[in-house]
C-alpha cells in the first residue's frame, strides 16, 4: 500500500502534461520503480536550480544528462568544462554492461547512444573559440572582484569607468585601463577630474596599477579585447536541437576567480541584451555554473548584489541558471531561495562539520513521508540523487530518491585528434580567432596629451618670439675702469677712513699734550 501511494504521488508530481526532461526513476526500499519517472518541467527550468554532492558522486554526469535532454528538446545550453572531460558529448557513447543494466532497470526501451551538437570555447583561445570581453563590457564591479580590490580601490575604478563613459573613451583592454589610470592620477588629468569626480591618490593608483600588471603576468590579458564574444552565439540550434556550448577552463584552473567571474559577466550581458520573453513553454538557454562556490568566496557586497539581481530578473528573458557545487552551504541564502529545482547526490558526514552541514541541507528540502532524508543523504550511491522540482504550477514536488538515467553521449573527453577536428570544422572558432586592435582610450588619450603638449610649446614659442621683438631700453654710457674704481663703494670708504685718520692725528696730539701738562 505504501509503495502504491508512493508511485501515485511521484506519477502525479513528476509526469508533467507539458514538455519535460527525463532524469530517472524513483526508488523505494532499494527497489527501482521504473513507472515512477522523475522529470523536470521545461516550463519551470527558468526558475533556476541547484546540483550538489560530494566529489565523485556523479554531479558531472548529471549535468551531462541534463544538457543532453535539454538539447534534444531544442533548448541551448552553456556549461563550463572544468577538467576538459565532457567534450565527449560531441560523439555517441559506448555501450557497456553497466549502462545496459541501468537502462533496462529504468525501463528505457528506446535508449540508444548518440552525439549532440557541441561548440568548444576557451578563455585563452588555445582549447576552443576565443571568448573575450572588453573591459568596458566587463564592468567595474566584476573587474574589482578579479583584481581583488578593496572598497577604496573599487571606488577609484568606478571613477575611471565614469570618466571614460563621459568622455567617450572605450576601455577595450588592460592597456587602455592602465592609460586612463595613469592619466587621471597625475598632471593634467588629475586637475581635470578634481572638481567633478574627486582626487585619486597616487598611492592608490600605484597599488591598482601593480594589481593590473600582476593580472597580465598570469597570462589572461587575452581575455580582454576585441572581437568581444556575441552572446547570440549561445542560442544557436542545429537540426532543431539546442547547441551545447562548452567553456574549457582546464588551462586556467589556477585562476578560478577569473573564469567564474567571466561566466557571470556573460550572464549580465544576457540580461542586458535579451528582450523580455515572459513565461515560455521552454527556456531559450540554460546556464550551468559549475564550481559555483568560487563565485561567492570573499565576494564584496556590490558583487553579491549584482548576482542576486541577475538571478532574480533573468528568468523573464527566458534564461535558467543551475548552480553546481559540493554543499548547499556554498550558496548564500539570498541566492539559494531563488533555486526551485534541486538535485542532491550523496553527502559525506565524516566530521562534526559534515554532520552540521547535513542537517542544514535536509532543512532546505521538502519533508518526505517516505524517506528519512538525513539517513538517505549519506546512503546514496553513484548515479543516485534526492530530487525535488517545481511542477507546472510552481509548487515544490515531493522529495524522491532516484536512479539517474545514463547519458547517451560519450562519458569522457574527446581524443586529441577528435578535439582538433571539432575545432577545425567550427565556424565560431574561425570567427573569434582574429584579434582586432581598435582605436580606444590608449590612442585617444595619447592624442589628447600630444595636442596639449603641442599647444603649450606653441604658446611658449610665441612668448619667446614676442620677447625678442620688443626694443631694448637704451643703456647709460659705459664707465672707464678708472671711474669704476674711483666711484666704487670700497674706494669711498677708504677715503673716509683716511680723512678720519688725519683729523685724529691733529686733534689727538693736542689732547695728549694738555693731559700731560695737567699730570705734571
Amino acid at each position: 500500500m505504501e509503495k502504491d501511494k508512493f508511485v501515485t504521488a511521484i506519477n502525479t508530481s513528476y509526469n508533467f502534461a507539458g514538455a519535460s526532461m527525463f532524469l530517472g526513476a524513483g526508488v523505494l526500499e532499494g527497489q527501482i520503480i521504473s513507472e515512477a519517472k522523475v522529470n523536470l518541467s521545461l516550463k519551470m527550468m527558468n526558475r533556476h536550480g541547484l546540483v550538489t554532492g560530494a566529489t565523485g558522486s556523479g554531479k558531472t554526469r548529471t549535468l551531462q544528462l541534463m544538457a543532453e535532454e535539454l538539447s534534444a528538446a531544442g533548448v541551448s545550453v552553456f556549461m563550463p568544462d572544468m577538467k576538459g572531460d565532457v567534450s565527449g558529448m560531441a560523439k555517441p557513447g559506448v555501450a557497456s554492461d553497466k549502462i545496459n543494466e541501468r537502462a533496462k532497470a529504468l525501463n528505457l526501451s528506446s535508449y540508444a547512444t548518440k552525439g549532440f551538437p557541441v561548440e568548444l570555447y576557451s578563455l585563452s583561445g588555445k582549447l576552443g573559440a576565443q571568448m573575450r570581453a572588453t573591459v568596458s563590457e566587463f564592468g567595474p564591479v566584476l573587474l574589482s572582484k578579479v583584481l581583488e580590490l578593496n572598497e577604496v580601490q573599487a571606488g577609484v575604478l568606478m571613477i575611471l569607468f565614469k570618466y571614460a563613459d563621459d568622455k567617450k573613451l572605450p576601455i577595450v583592454d588592460l592597456t587602455d585601463l592602465k592609460k586612463v589610470l595613469n592619466y587621471l592620477s597625475e598632471g593634467t588629468g588629475a586637475a581635470e577630474i578634481k572638481e567633478a569626480y574627486g582626487k585619486i591618490s597616487p598611492a592608490t593608483a600605484s597599488t591598482m596599477l601593480r594589481k593590473i600588471v600582476a593580472l597580465e603576468q598570469q597570462g589572461v590579458n587575452q581575455l580582454f579585447g576585441e572581437k568581444s564574444f556575441d552572446i547570440e552565439d549561445l542560442l544557436e540550434k542545429v537540426d532543431g536541437r539546442g547547441v551545447i556550448s562548452l567553456l574549457n577552463v582546464s588551462d586556467v584552473q589556477s585562476q578560478p576567480a577569473i573564469f567564474s567571474t567571466f561566466m557571470l559577466s556573460l550572464l549580465a550581458e544576457l540580461y542586458q541584451r535579451l528582450p523580455e520573453a515572459g513565461d515560455l513553454d521552454k527556456p531559450k538557454l540554460i546556464f550551468f555554473l559549475d564550481e559555483a562556490h568560487l563565485l561567492f568566496n570573499d565576494a564584496p557586497k556590490a558583487f553579491m548584489d549584482q548576482i542576486e539581481q541577475v538571478i532574480r530578473l533573468i528568468r523573464s528573458k527566458g534564461v535558467g541558471i543551475f548552480f553546481c557545487t559540493q554543499l548547499v552551504q556554498d550558496v548564500p541564502p539570498s541566492v539559494l531561495s531563488q533555486l526551485g529545482n534541486r538535485v542532491s547526490h550523496v553527502i559525506r558526514a565524516f566530521t562534526p562539520n559534515d554532520v552540521k552541514a547535513l542537517k542544514e541541507t535536509v532543512k532546505t528540502f521538502p519533508k518526505s513521508d517516505f524517506y528519512d532524508l538525513e539517513q538517505q543523504f549519506t546512503q546514496l550511491g553513484i548515479g543516485q540523487a534526492l530530487i525535488t522540482t517545481l511542477n507546472e504550477k510552481g509548487i515544490p514536488t515531493e522529495t524522491v530518491v532516484a536512479h539517474l538515467a545514463p547519458p547517451a553521449s560519450f562519458m569522457g573527453p574527446l581524443a586529441s585528434a577528435e578535439y582538433e577536428a571539432q575545432l577545425n570544422q567550427s565556424e565560431l572558432f574561425k570567427k573569434y580567432q582574429e584579434t582586432i586592435d581598435p582605436q580606444s582610450a590608449f590612442e585617444l588619450l595619447n592624442q589628447k596629451i600630444q595636442s596639449a603638449n603641442a599647444k603649450e610649446e606653441e604658446i611658449e614659442s610665441k612668448q619667446a618670439s614676442t620677447t625678442q621683438q620688443q626694443p631694448q631700453p637704451k643703456g647709460r654710457p659705459e664707465k672707464s675702469t678708472f671711474d669704476e674704481v674711483i666711484n666704487s663703494p670700497i674706494t669711498k670708504q677708504i677715503g673716509k677712513e683716511l680723512v678720519r685718520g688725519v683729523f685724529g692725528m691733529l686733534f689727538g696730539t693736542t689732547s695728549r699734550r694738555s693731559t700731560a701738562k695737567r699730570r705734571w
